[in-house]
């Protein structure tokens, strides 16, 4: 398991995935010793694709270690939160909260949600100086070693250690930070998905072109400028910053239609008049005169001062009657041109009492939505979003500027269906799972699922080097976890929230919807273990019991169904062999506990035999619990006899270390 990919991360470079996407897709333009050839690629393509000589690009420095960070695979392992995960509300849902480093968790996901994601929205720290991000990575690569991977001399090599090592808020800093975790997130995205991006002032610039290299330039959808505060804090003596941006990428260039507003005249606000009101049109009782399209002054049922109401163009007009019960129209749709043209008419006039038209705005569905995002389109501000999650915590502040569940939900509609999945890295306060929650409980068609991701950062950490205000907050929400019995971490703010959320969306709206969530925690293995692991004897007839227990059976067999394809809410069942517990999904059976003994491989052979829906092609065994050898050559001379049963299984054996 860990063993295996840091083999496999010690051969890695910075473009592998790319050669990879060339090998499958133009083998001919390799040579056997494996070079590219450029000149036979341009060939292939150029009858499709015009080539330019032409240079702009985004440059920073790290950037090919940000793209060597893509190639290499996660150590950590999946623990699930046994006790969480087991009670009532949360042992069937499909909704997932990570606790873990996003690049961690990106990569774990990719194994089984890769291309099934509609709809990312992340609010990533905005490197303002004073939002506390710092980059460091747990990488540690020597000088020597990114020479050699990076291809760059022992100068820029040591420059790139430092910006990694000892922290740094530079811009080159964020962009390291971000651009590996934008790269792993586009892979997740169905092909007609698209990302979300909350950024300020401070990086929008560099966020754009970044997106413009990870996405493509083409696969740019639009900038919201969403209107965060009516009251924001004046920091700048030239101008108040009231605006935040929402960038948006899509995975592929498509034809989808975003689900904005609903269309409204220009003298029919949607906030001062709603939508579809009935209101009355009530003209003068004696005929006045008004000037006709000839500009002759004529006499008719209204004057130069026209009616006392304004009409609205495109209406749908249902008449009343007047006194005499005559009927003046039925129900029609006129353009306001159509109606002065009528009114004009003389036959119309000859009316003796007031004429009352009834009308309501016509329904004319929703448009593309505007580029600028504030109440008018039922979207709040900051501090809205501040109060409410004060509320959710007796009055607590555990949570400087979240995003309004009402600006996630404005965006996710734009694209979302019914059963999609929403992705959310940079959990913060949970914002996004409360949004999913509402956005199901209001809709009896909507099934949306949830994946938050978000580093569980040590508050008494945070608190040691904090100062003033945020040092009272931050003591604040440390004692407030402490006493429901919360670890204090970050991440079980989060945690809370969403817990808390759910009950009060449950009570408001009786809705019968997944409230619940599975947890998970990503761990790095304990030195101890992979100091074990590096020295275990593959050859020696003694397997070492005391790394599944460092490990622990459960997080095997969760970190090997999401590594396998099966995703984080997969429920293996558990084979009894003869005594022996082993792990089924699908087509998958996982022997991870020790003490597997021939009498256990002829109860597995029984099981291929006597049970029909029992048909696992890929066995797979933990290798520190096993003697390797002696293992594998007793279920193979077993299970290859299935090869010429009824069932024509080939059994697959894989040993993971």
């Amino acid at each position: 398991m860990i063993k295996d990919i840091e083999a496999k991360n010690e051969s890695k470079s910075i473009c592998d995935k790319e050669i990879a996407v060339l090998k499958e897709y133009f083998p001919a333009c390799f040579s056997k010793d494996g070079s590219f050839d450029i000149e036979r690629f341009k060939e292939a393509i150029n009858e499709k694709v015009d080539i330019t000589k032409e240079g702009y690009e985004l440059k920073f420095l790290g950037k090919d270690y940000a793209k060597l960070l893509v190639s290499l695979d996660t150590t950590t392992v999946i623990t699930p939160n046994k006790k969480h995960n087991e009670l009532p509300e949360n042992k069937d849902s499909k909704n997932v909260y990570i606790s873990g480093d996003n690049l961690d968790g990106l990569q774990h996901l990719l194994k089984s949600y890769s291309n099934e994601v509609k709809c990312i929205y992340i609010d990533p720290p905005y490197n303002t100086g004073s939002d506390g991000f710092v980059y460091n990575d747990k990488f540690s690569f020597k000088s020597e070693d990114l020479q050699r991977k990076l291809s760059v001399d022992e100068d820029e090599a040591q420059r790139i250690l430092d910006l990694t090592n000892k922290g740094s808020a530079s811009h080159s800093a964020w962009l390291l930070f971000m651009y590996p975790r934008l790269q792993l997130a586009r892979e997740l995205l169905t092909m007609d998905g698209v990302i979300f991006l909350s950024i300020d002032d401070n990086e929008v610039a560099n966020l754009k072109r970044l997106c413009d290299d990870v996405f493509g330039a083409e696969n740019f959808v639009g900038q919201w400028n969403w209107f965060k505060s009516a009251t924001p804090p004046n920091l700048s003596k030239k101008i108040k910053k009231n605006i935040e941006y929402v960038l948006c990428y899509q995975r592929r260039e498509n034809d989808i239609k975003f689900q904005g507003i609903r269309k409204y005249s220009s003298s029919d606000d949607p906030i001062t008049k709603p939508q579809n009101t009935i209101k009355d049109l009530i003209f003068p009782p004696k005929t006045l005169n008004f000037s006709g399209k000839d500009g002759v002054i004529k006499t008719g049922i209204y004057g130069t001062d026209k009616y006392p109401n304004e009409l609205l163009n495109d209406l749908t007009i249902s008449c009343g009657t007047n006194e005499n019960e005559v009927a003046f129209r039925n129900k029609f749709t006129w353009t306001q041109p159509k109606l002065e043209d009528e009114l004009e008419k003389e036959t119309r006039m000859n009316l003796s009492k007031n004429l009352v038209i009834s009308y309501k705005k016509a329904d004319y569905g929703a448009e593309v939505p505007p580029n600028f995002i504030n109440e008018k389109v039922g979207v709040t501000t900051t501090e809205n979003a501040g109060r409410k999650l004060a509320e959710l915590f007796n009055g607590l502040n555990v949570f400087d500027y979240p995003k309004p569940t009402s600006l996630i939900q404005y965006l996710i509609n734009f694209i979302v269906d019914e059963d999609d999945i929403i992705v959310d890295f940079f959990g913060g306060s949970g914002s996004t799972a409360e949004t999913v929650m509402i956005d199901n409980a209001s809709s009896e068609d909507k099934n949306l699922k949830y994946i938050l991701v978000q580093l569980p950062e040590d508050l008494n950490e945070t608190y040691k080097n904090s100062s003033g205000q945020k040092k009272t907050k931050v003591k604040a929400v440390i004692d407030f976890l402490k006493s429901i019995n919360r670890p204090t971490t970050l991440d079980y703010v989060g945690i809370e929230r969403i817990i808390r959320a759910s009950k009060k969306i449950k009570e408001e709206t009786k809705a019968d919807i997944d409230f619940g969530f599975k947890h998970y925690i990503l761990n790095e293995p304990e030195q101890n273990t992979l100091d074990k692991c590096e020295t275990f004897d593959k050859a020696s007839l003694i397997p070492d019991g005391s790394i599944l227990e460092d490990f622990g059976a459960e997080t095997v067999l969760t970190t090997w169904l999401n590594y396998d394809g099966y995703g984080l809410n997969a429920n293996a069942q558990e084979i009894d062999l003869n005594g022996y517990t082993g792990y089924y999904y699908d087509k998958h059976l996982y022997l991870i506990n020790p003490d597997f003994t021939k009498e256990n491989v002829v109860a597995l052979f029984e099981k291929y035999e006597a049970i029909r829906d029992f048909n696992p092609e890929n066995v797979i065994l933990f290798g520190y619990s096993f003697n390797e050898w002696s293992v594998t050559e007793m279920l193979e001379q077993n299970l290859k006899i299935l090869n010429d049963t009824e069932k024509n299984l080939k059994i697959n054996i894989n040993v993971r270390y």
